[in-house]
């Protein structure tokens, strides 16, 4: 089962050496090694500003080298301090006080304190532009930030928010605000600064692991073990893997193969047939859950999100029209081969969210089309069927592009169901399958016609922070960046209007607060009568764990954190690792 070794280990010799962190990389043997497929492209190589679009993060950067505050624990459905210990509020909930360890150290061995936050918050509320990386959320909730002592910072808020560290300090979906070094940064430009110089071990953090290569191909980090955590007794041993490496894999087949013969110990996700091939060759392939589906239900719902001010689609009932003519039921068989669910509304269907979705049951979506009433509302806007069965308005073809993230074969897979179900009803479709950082700036300057995208994402407990993405505060014209992704479908008029003014409301009561319910289903009506976005499905991952050479892996029945190795959360995962008994 090694025949791929040599394949593999020249893979990763070549990526070093023509690395463009040039560093010589110790030995390190492959059972003290954990390699993760990178899910597609490498970001920049040369990029470890976080707060810019195209730079290095989930490729290890969050997952080993940065750590968080606080991380949400979706088995738990509580809030882990990390550097943090606490966050807490007062009874207005618009004042917010953060208290840190006192024992954390940078990499460099500079003390980590309370005047990195207060240095990286005003980092981002300084950006005029709001394009940096949470720099919108940060403008738009806090007025001022002030150091109280080493260990003690105080955030005073514009209006109340009972999610203010929820939303923003504690991983809810994969990342939240990364603290930065002040005494590196403190005389950067935070637009062009890319924390990047291998003769000073940039970039770094407080975590446990130090970047030892960067290329186009593979990242690779080295244990530190001069981590605080132990001397602090945050931990009592070092992560047990000496090396970490993220590699790119390309296509399915190939990652396939590759976890297969045990050369890659976690895959981003893959489908229900390739897993089954893989766990054929190889029985010490898990996933989450142990039978089928197998799956792990992702917290960001899929959706086909269409760009609100490019014709036929700014008009609100041709957007109901593709959403009638999609048959969501037939998209799951195809698509996820059975493992996952249309979506009934907006959102991830935790049982956190029960309470809000079962409130608007009268809003749920029909699994099934009923594609006569998709066309019958675009008939009612002069649209007319031609010889070739697509309709036709003078000499205008009623045509619609969907655009796709490359790496993501998830959502190309549901682009070319889609794509065919509205061939079938009328709409000349296509998908165009386009680079992640394309995707991502596309979508960010209103460069698309539609896209299947996952930025209904946030909400796994309570509505709001779902709702608030599509709010008017948010909207900017085509080729300006839509910040954090926010609204870029860029809704706007009177009821959008209305809608904002609601969700507002819910953003200051108190989570579970009973007064939330019809405030939602009002303002929900308001967004599926608009028709903002067409939800599709519930978003399930096969994600692969091999356990040839780690255990210690989450799974359903050893639940101590969420899958999603991608996520900043990961740092539980590989400290939660041990060497396999062979």
């Amino acid at each position: 089962m090694k025949s791929n070794s040599v394949f593999i280990l020249a893979f990763i010799l070549s990526a070093t050496i023509f690395s463009n962190y040039v560093v010589a990389l110790k030995s390190v043997p492959r059972e003290d090694t954990v390699i993760f497929d990178a899910y597609g492209k490498m970001a920049n190589p040369r990029n470890f500003n976080w707060m810019v679009p195209g730079t290095s993060r989930s490729q290890g950067m969050h997952q080993a080298v940065w750590e968080p505050l606080f991380i949400l624990n979706y088995e738990t459905n509580q809030i882990e301090p990390f550097l943090g210990k606490s966050f807490t509020s007062n009874d207005n909930m618009d004042i917010w006080t953060l208290k840190i360890r006192g024992d954390v150290t940078w990499a460099d061995g500079e003390v980590f304190d309370a005047d990195d936050i207060v240095f990286t918050i005003n980092t981002l509320l300084k950006d005029e532009t709001k394009t940096l990386a949470e720099a919108a959320n940060m403008q738009q909730w806090i007025a001022d930030i002030k150091k109280i002592d080493d260990l003690t910072i105080q955030f005073d808020l514009k209006s109340p928010n009972p999610r203010f560290q929820l939303d923003y300090f504690s991983v809810r979906v994969w990342g939240n605000v990364v603290i930065l070094p002040e005494h590196i940064w403190k005389d950067k430009d935070p637009f062009t600064f890319n924390f990047y110089n291998p003769s000073k071990n940039w970039p770094f953090g407080t975590g446990p692991y130090q970047l030892a290569g960067a290329s186009e191909n593979e990242f690779v980090y080295d244990r530190r073990d001069d981590w605080w955590g132990i001397k602090a007794g945050f931990h009592q041993t070092l992560p047990a893997p000496k090396r970490l490496i993220w590699i790119v894999t390309g296509a399915e087949e190939n990652r396939s193969l590759l976890v297969a013969d045990s050369q890659l110990d976690s895959v981003g996700g893959i489908t229900l047939g390739a897993f089954e091939a893989i766990q054929a060759i190889n029985r010490n392939v898990i996933a989450w859950k142990s039978h089928m589906p197998f799956v792990w239900l992702d917290p960001c719902p899929r959706q086909m999100s269409l760009n609100h001010t490019t014709e036929p689609w700014n008009s609100p009932n041709m957007r109901k029209a593709l959403s009638l003519m999609i048959d969501r039921q037939q998209l799951v068989e195809i698509a996820y081969e059975g493992t996952s669910i249309p979506s009934k509304t907006l959102f991830v269907e935790y049982a956190g969210m029960e309470p809000y979705i079962n409130t608007i049951k009268n809003l749920w979506i029909n699994p099934t089309a009923n594609v006569k009433s998709g066309q019958r509302l675009i008939e009612e806007n002069g649209w007319r069927i031609n010889t070739n069965g697509f309709y036709q308005k003078n000499d205008t073809l009623l045509s619609l592009n969907i655009q796709t993230h490359e790496a993501g074969i998830e959502l190309r897979r549901v682009a070319e169901v889609i794509v065919e179900q509205l061939r079938m009803a009328g709409i000349h479709a296509t998908t165009r399958a386009v680079a992640g950082s394309t995707w991502n700036d596309n979508k960010a300057f209103g460069n698309f016609e539609a896209v299947i995208d996952w930025d209904a994402c946030g909400s796994v407990n309570e509505p709001w922070i779902t709702m608030n993405r599509y709010t008017t505060q948010f909207y900017r014209q085509i080729s300006e960046r839509a910040p954090g992704l926010n609204n870029f479908v860029r809704w706007t008029g009177k009821k959008a209007k209305t809608y904002s003014r609601i969700v507002s409301q819910i953003g200051i009561l108190p989570l579970g607060d009973p007064t939330i319910n019809p405030l939602f289903a009002e303002a929900m009506e308001i967004y599926l009568s608009e028709q903002v976005t067409i939800p599709l499905t519930q978003a399930v991952q096969l994600v692969p764990f091999d356990t040839t050479y780690w255990t210690g892996w989450p799974t359903a029945r050893n639940n101590f954190i969420q899958p999603a190795t991608w996520w900043m959360s990961a740092h539980r995962i590989i400290h939660n690792l041990r060497k396999a008994r062979n």
